[in-house]
């Protein structure tokens, strides 16, 4: 709470009281008229103190004694301004304005320049404007958070959550639901065993905004359920440098013992250098070694690297430096934004891991398996680079080439203690050291080009993307403790017969390559008006992708010998001394073994081809409509091995016709009732259907593909009421429902220790809910200063689910349960302050969700619900002459932990009687950084 008392102490001493005010008060209206004009934007140039007038046209906005300069602004209006307008302590001034409509004919207009896209006004505007559901967020307001990547920063959007601190939940559904794009290109999946982008590689000193469609349209991909995630890079709109460093202080982790890993030269930029790649002596393949001597000398060129290091754990360093320049080649104005950013941070997590057998009803308690006490030990360094180039050729032609790299490194040792009940109350000592690093490029040349005649604009863009995730010598083991002797001895099986949780070693490595093209062309009907946002226009379009994607894993263990007699002193040694040379022997000591199932490799395809028409025109003064036809070919191909060796190639040609209808009714000039229909569809991710296994030592559960499944069919539908106050508020209510044929669920596998994760298809499911969203300023609530620096944003949603499950599993399971992932309500609220004059902004956020289904359950093991978590976090920024920017903060000041609960006695409930499957808690986390602008 040190860090909480400083920062507080510092808003203390910088909010200091305010001066004497005067009134500026007046009344808005037609110049032409008289009639009074409700809802014109009243404010005070250079600053964000402003207010609308009322139903009467009438407005009082308190000011600081002094000259100010007034501006007016409506929507078909002339802007007016008034500059010296002299306000008096105690006094009111009375300033009554006319507003001229803007009705002259402008022949000819010319205009170089960018628009601001990434300003709370914009992305408003954005909303307002489109022809579907949308919401979003714009890097103005991402700043005055204390978020750090894309992943902390959209769950402040209506109706998003985020599952394991990365991948994006929208209305409450499986992020398997989401499509993706950077930058309008799809992006690759980040994870091999997870249908998600990773949003936590993008740093929030690159994006220039993020919008969320939520229903569907021709222009918008066909593959997406909750929505599709735009995000975009920034582009550069003023000449600036500037410098940031940061340093962050973690409860329970900063200053305090740390374990962590053997670290390679260049674990601190996020990748390893070979250090823990597979030696380069052992063959692709160990049944191609001969001579048992031969076979007992591989194992000694592994390393010796079981046991971890201690050390004491620093502060988090945070870096950046971004460059933004303007210049002029001839006639073609060039911009840019280069920024490169560096974190790397620590993170220590206590909790626990329990499982249970069968649940005793009488009892009101369930068979203790395992009870376990985790501290997990993560290490993470990120290097992100983005450079954007933008080159406007002319008034009519532009070219944009945008580069996003991210390079991230994660070092994870897990400590486990605990009782194993299923050997006779066995106690032990578990661990784990992973590395794993993801790489991501993503770059995207596009061109935009407009006509003459003002009546059509042509885009295309072209784009790759790499996605590299490697997992170099995954190592994990056991020991138990031996009460005779007084020690823990390391756990190890006959050769004959390795385990996935004994000493052993992972190697994975995953590569995928995309390449894409799209185009499209705009043309717009009457060209009077060509440039309104309810001008009649046709679009048509196409978008080709084509991915590749291959996966390599190998597991090593080692077990004792069965040719000779084990040496059962070497299972008692120290950690860094049991995996010597000498205890690696075919005679007396320990035998390399691989696992070499054919399942552990696959590669696979994906073809992409769409096509689509759309249109949008008024039907009437008020009413408009827009829609059309997307028709998507799809192919996704995969070629691995069953556990028999038989071939598996799956060959998967779909053609999906994707219609969709949307419509907005104008209310009034600033409200507006949108409804909407779709039709969209959900594939499976090449890892669902692969049949290689992947084991989680952390939460002991093994996770295979299912070569069988289905792609699921999705049908839409919204309707939204908005109310757009002025430029900068807003306030929207809506609804949706969603009808899902056979989709796709993580399951637990009927296996007989219930610890493996599948997917499945349904038989189908659906969801409804509701949503709000209010983004309101307090300028006109209080006389106070202190008030009327103060922003309200809040958005909640209501969700239910229901999915209906195929026989053979509603057998054992409940007929009908809530989909997995799912969470029945979100709340995100923020309160922001801002005073402009003395370059201070404090915020207060916080966020929860309701409970989801983590993992549906089996015959074998109940359903496990991640339970409510609130989150309150608090930001400071405060400027200091014309370079210098002050930023504190703590995350999670109320340091909850994370809980997963498992159903114990099955009723789709969580009570007093349900039981703990794992809970952690991170640590609150404070951070004090400065910035300079040059």
């Amino acid at each position: 709470m040190k860090a909480l008392f400083t920062i507080l102490t510092m808003l203390a001493t910088t909010v200091y009281g305010f001066a004497q005010q005067g009134t500026l008060a007046g009344k808005v209206t037609d110049k032409t008229t008289g009639e009074a004009i409700i809802g014109a934007v009243v404010f005070i140039k250079g600053t964000s103190r402003g207010i609308t007038t009322d139903h009467e046209g009438n407005y009082t906005l308190p000011l600081d004694a002094g000259t100010h300069n007034v501006s007016v602004t409506f929507l078909s209006y002339k802007p007016f301004e008034k500059t010296g307008v002299t306000v008096n302590a105690g006094q009111s001034a009375i300033l009554n304005i006319q507003l001229e409509e803007n009705t002259t004919q402008i022949q000819m207009v010319e205009i170089v320049g960018t628009r601001q896209t990434n300003t709370e006004t914009a992305v408003l505007a954005t909303m307002r404007q489109s022809e579907v559901v949308v919401s979003g967020m714009g890097g103005e307001q991402i700043a005055k958070s204390m978020d750090r990547d894309a992943a902390e920063t959209v769950k402040r959007i209506p109706g998003v959550t985020i599952l394991n601190d990365r991948y994006v939940v929208i209305r409450g559904m499986n992020q398997r639901y989401n499509t993706v794009t950077l930058n309008d290109a799809l992006t690759p999946s980040t994870e091999p065993d997870q249908k998600a982008f990773s949003f936590d590689i993008l740093p929030t000193s690159v994006i220039d905004r993020i919008m969320i469609y939520k229903n569907g349209s021709p222009e918008l991909p066909g593959e997406f359920g909750g929505g599709v995630i735009k995000i975009y890079t920034k582009n550069a709109s003023e000449h600036l440098t500037t410098l940031g460093v940061s340093g962050s202080y973690r409860a329970g982790t900063t200053f305090n013992n740390f374990l962590t890993d053997h670290k390679s030269s260049t674990d601190f930029l996020g990748f390893d250098d070979g250090k823990r790649a597979i030696p380069a002596g052992v063959p692709a393949n160990l049944s191609d070694v001969r001579g048992q001597e031969q076979y007992a000398n591989l194992g000694r060129v592994f390393p010796n690297a079981w046991a971890p290091r201690s050390v004491t754990a620093l502060p988090d360093l945070r870096m950046s430096l971004g460059l933004n320049r303007l210049f002029d080649l001839g006639d073609m104005r060039v911009s840019t934004v280069s920024a490169i950013s560096y974190s790397n941070t620590q993170t220590t997590t206590e909790g626990t891991r329990n499982s249970y057998g069968a649940f005793d009803a009488v009892a009101g308690a369930s068979t203790p398996y395992l009870s376990f006490k985790d501290d997990v030990y993560t290490n993470n360094v990120r290097v992100g680079v983005v450079s954007n180039w933008s080159a406007r050729l002319n008034n009519n032609n532009k070219i944009e080439f945008r580069n996003l790299f991210n390079q991230l490194g994660s070092n994870e040792v897990l400590e486990r203690e605990g009782t194993d009940f299923t050997n006779g109350e066995q106690q032990q000592k578990n661990y784990s050291l992973r590395y794993e690093s993801r790489t991501i490029y993503s770059g995207q040349l596009q061109g935009t080009h407009d006509f003459h005649d003002n009546r059509s604009t042509v885009t295309w863009t072209g784009g790759y993307n790499y996605t590299n995730r490697n997992e170099p010598d995954y190592r994990r083991l056991r020991t138990v403790y031996d009460g005779e002797k007084q020690a823990y001895k390391v756990q190890f099986q006959p050769e004959s017969n390795p385990s996935l949780q004994d000493a052993g070693r992972f190697y994975s490595d995953l590569n995928e390559h995309a390449l894409m093209a799209s185009g499209q062309y705009e043309y717009r009907f009457n060209p009077a008006d060509s440039t309104s946002e309810n001008a009649p226009k046709i679009r048509t379009g196409f978008y080709v992708e084509r991915k590749k994607r291959d996966y390599t894993s190998r597991y090593f263990s080692f077990g004792y010998t069965q040719s000779g007699i084990f040496n059962d002193a070497i299972a008692y040694q120290p950690l860094d001394q049991v995996f010597r040379p000498e205890n690696i022997s075919k005679d007396s000591g320990l035998v390399l073994v691989e696992d070499a199932n054919p399942q552990n490799n696959y590669e696979a395809s994906n073809t992409n081809v769409a096509g689509y028409i759309s249109s949008s025109a008024p039907l009437s003064e008020k009413l408009s409509a827009s829609g059309g036809l997307r028709v998507e070919y799809n192919n996704q191909a995969l070629s691995s091995k069953g556990f028999d060796g038989s071939t598996i190639n799956k060959d998967n040609p779909v053609l999906s016709l994707l219609p969709s209808a949307n419509f907005t009714y104008a209310l009034t000039p600033r409200a507006m009732l949108r409804a909407g229909g779709s039709i969209s569809v959900n594939r499976p991710e090449f890892r669902e259907i692969a049949p290689a296994p992947y084991f989680d030592f952390v939460n002991l559960l093994e996770v295979i593909g299912n070569p069988d499944l289905d792609i699921a069919t999705i049908y839409n539908g919204d309707v939204r009421y908005e109310f757009y106050p002025n430029s900068s508020e807003v306030l929207s209510f809506g609804a949706f429902y969603k009808y899902f044929n056979k989709p796709i669920e993580s399951v637990f596998e009927n296996t007989p220790g219930g610890n493996t994760i599948t997917f499945e298809n349904a038989k189908n499911a659906y969801s409804y809910g509701v949503e709000a969203e209010v983004r309101k300023s307090l300028l006109d609530l209080s006389a106070s200063r202190f008030v009327q620096n103060l922003t309200l944003v809040l958005n909640a949603a209501l969700v239910q689910s229901q999915v209906e499950l195929q026989a053979k599993r509603a057998a054992f399971q409940p007929g009908k349960r809530a989909m997995v992932g799912q969470s029945p309500y979100v709340v995100n609220t923020g309160v922001y302050y801002q005073d402009d004059d003395r370059k201070l902004q404090v915020n207060l956020l916080y966020n929860v969700i309701g409970k989801r289904i983590f993992a549906a359950g089996s015959n074998q093991r109940q359903a496990v619900y991640e339970m409510p978590r609130h989150q309150l976090d608090l930001s400071i920024t405060k400027g200091i002459g014309e370079h210098f920017e002050i930023k504190a903060g703590v995350q999670d000041l109320l340091n909850q932990k994370t809980r997963l609960i498992q159903d114990s006695n099955e009723d789709q409930k969580i009570t007093g009687v349900d039981e703990s499957f794992r809970e952690f808690r991170k640590g609150q986390y404070s951070t004090l950084g400065i910035t300079y602008k040059f």
